[in-house]
């Protein structure tokens, strides 16, 4: 077979960039511009460190999903001899993805109309179900291929959009690359380096890209092309997600933001009635993407599961995306964000991450089913020291969303 060319992989860009659209959410954008408004490049580092940590473990899932042609899910549930044992890590998991894009899609749908309603000053609750309804319509008419380049749009979207309002902002580049590389958690930032990492490394992204990349690499003589598509799909999220960052930290370090649509108003000096059109943009692109990509995840990962075939072929995929997309569209027109539904999801993902990760590791060194795929030392010991740090994350996330609920 003929070596794929620069071009070649380019072209098929994809599954990784359906991940990086995921994970750059309105929850991401918020996080960042909080970060760096609240303490400047200081945490730039925790965003390289999420970044490489996703990479190592989504470019893991990849192979998975090529190697054995099978979801990620199909792969855990076989690991299990013991019936029992079976049923519950399956339901679990499953229960608990499924719950948390149930519950996330409203955040999504809210945080997607913030742009529109910033820039034409139209209700949040009249612009959200609008768009929700619009995603229900592309996927169930357009299926995979339309949202895998959609995904890609948004991504080019965000990128012009955030790394252009990063240059004008003009930040100081020794403390851009001093933030970046020498890592510091400056007095009160842990919660928010905990929160920069925990919305870069999500749970049903993994289900997502397994499934994705088995139905469009069909032999593993394309994994090339897959971990090209990872590497730069992701490093480009990190770079959107730093971008943010760095033009918080540059223009309203020492206040306290709430939303980045706060970036406009000092980005007007600099960019004139460019800057909330820009930063309106930008958030629009991030909120839509995640927002599709959320009941994409519920659906990955039952249908993955279950054992159903055909993503958006599967009437069953369908069913499950179109359940919790309309889950979205009712609660988001009504405004409904309960926090204990929040609470709940949150406690949920905290205790499958750390389990998921697991299985990832264990699954990817089987040498009966991965072959000569199966993890190399150094892939194992940095997937290792990720997974450590992932179940410290995840544990932490589940304690503090324990706690907050009895209070």
């Amino acid at each position: 077979m003929a070596k794929s060319t620069i071009m070649d992989k380019l072209r098929s860009i994809g599954p990784a960039a359906i991940i990086t659209a995921s994970f750059i959410g309105p929850g991401t954008v918020t996080t960042a511009t909080r970060a760096g408004a609240g303490f400047g490049f200081a945490l730039l580092w925790t965003i390289v460190f999420a970044i490489v940590a996703t990479i190592i473990l989504q470019e893991m899932v990849a192979r998975i999903g090529i190697v054995t042609k099978q979801g990620l899910g199909e792969n855990i549930r076989e690991l299990f001899t013991n019936k029992l044992l079976k049923f519950v890590s399956v339901y679990i998991i499953m229960i608990a993805v499924a719950v948390g894009c149930a519950a996330y899609i409203t955040g999504d749908l809210l945080g997607t109309s913030l742009g529109v309603s910033y820039l034409f000053n139209i209700p949040e609750n009249i612009v959200a179900p609008v768009l929700g309804a619009i995603i229900l319509i592309l996927a169930l008419t357009g299926g995979y291929k339309i949202i895998e380049k959609m995904m890609v749009f948004f991504i080019v979207i965000m990128s012009i959009t955030f790394i252009t309002t990063m240059f004008v902002a003009g930040p100081d580049v020794l403390e851009m690359l001093q933030g970046a590389f020498i890592p510091t958690i400056p007095s009160g930032s842990t919660l928010m380096v905990i929160a920069l990492i925990g919305t870069t490394v999500v749970p049903y992204n993994f289900f997502i890209h397994a499934q994705t990349a088995s139905e469009k690499w069909q032999d593993t003589s394309q994994l090339g092309e897959a971990r090209f598509d990872t590497i730069l799909s992701i490093t480009v999220g990190g770079l959107i997600t730093g971008a943010i960052l760095i033009t918080a930290g540059a223009l309203i370090q020492g206040t306290e933001v709430t939303s980045i649509v706060e970036l406009a108003a000092p980005l007007e000096p600099l960019m004139g009635e460019w800057a909330p059109i820009f930063i309106s943009v930008g958030l629009f692109a991030a909120g839509f993407s995640s927002a599709t990509a959320s009941p994409m995840g519920a659906a990955a990962t039952v249908s993955s599961f279950m054992g159903w075939k055909g993503s958006f072929q599967n009437r069953k995929y369908k069913m499950v995306f179109s359940l919790v997309i309309i889950i979205g569209i009712i609660t988001s027109a009504l405004g409904f964000e309960p926090l204990e539904v929040l609470l709940i999801a949150q406690a949920l993902n905290g205790m499958i991450l750390p389990l998921i990760a697991i299985f990832i590791m264990i699954v990817i060194n089987k040498k009966g089913l991965m072959g000569d795929f199966k993890n190399s030392t150094a892939l194992n010991v940095a997937g290792w020291i990720v997974t450590a740090v992932v179940t410290f994350l995840g544990l932490y996330s589940f304690i503090d969303a324990v706690t907050s609920f009895f209070q």
